[in-house]
């Protein structure tokens, strides 16, 4: 059911297919909508806004599953709810905001665009993250940052055991504490330029940078190439 309401589009998820959903919110995105749709019960239904290739405004009223946002380059996607794994798998550009909790994987392999989440996030948080920015204002779980090649995250709360395990590249921030650095990892002062950045992110947010005690994880670089003089470093890394 659609119906067209003041450049608003409502379509009540309860009568359709996933499918469905997702023809229909790429065929508005191809033609050029630019007013805002809203999808009603949602009801935690998975895949939903996957590989949308056109700019969007989308919002979920309601928590969804796992995969939302996937493979997707231009939406912006707003959750008013809790979101599955893998929110934002693999994002080109765009933005999706979750006002609620994620769980694990969040914008795993994102190549651009953002993905904040307005609470907690489970573990394996940006993993393999390859550009863009995730940022988690609560709390992520272990594992985050695993291989992270480029790109930025930032956490307000807790970062799990063995964040940034085997990191390529990119800056993580951290505003509370740290449970454990993983393989090849290391904290580094943050600069001027970091905490403009940090402003930058946060206060669209209506958060304060100043207001927690930030720490900068970048790679250590000691794992970058192989030498067999000094083979213990990957001998305790693997």
């Amino acid at each position: 059911m659609q119906q067209q309401l003041l450049e608003k589009i409502v379509l009540d998820c309860t009568s359709l297919s996933t499918r469905e959903i997702n023809q229909r919110l790429k065929a508005l995105a191809s033609e050029g909508v630019s007013s805002h749709v809203e999808l009603l019960n949602p009801n935690g239904r998975h895949n939903l806004a996957v590989g949308i290739e056109y700019p969007i405004n989308i919002r979920f009223t309601g928590p969804v599953g796992y995969y939302c946002g996937g493979l997707s380059d231009g939406p912006n996607i707003t959750v008013s709810g809790s979101c599955g794994w893998s929110v934002g798998e693999n994002l080109m550009s765009g933005e999706i905001v979750v006002h609620g909790n994620a769980s694990a994987n969040a914008a795993a392999s994102a190549h651009g665009g953002k993905v904040c989440i307005l609470g907690n996030a489970g573990p394996r948080a940006g993993i393999s993250l390859k550009g863009g920015a995730l940022i988690v204002t609560g709390n992520i779980g272990y594992g985050s940052a695993f291989m992270m090649q480029q790109g930025c995250l930032i956490v307000c709360g807790d970062a799990g055991a063995n964040l940034a395990d085997s990191i390529y590249d990119g800056e993580i921030y951290v505003g509370g504490n740290v449970s454990s650095l993983g393989a090849d990892a290391k904290f580094e002062p943050l600069s001027s330029a970091d905490w403009q950045r940090l402003e930058q992110e946060l206060s669209p947010l209506s958060l304060a940078p100043q207001t927690y005690n930030f720490k900068k994880i970048v790679c250590a670089e000691q794992l970058y190439n192989f030498k067999a003089k000094d083979w213990s470093k990957w001998k305790d890394a693997y």
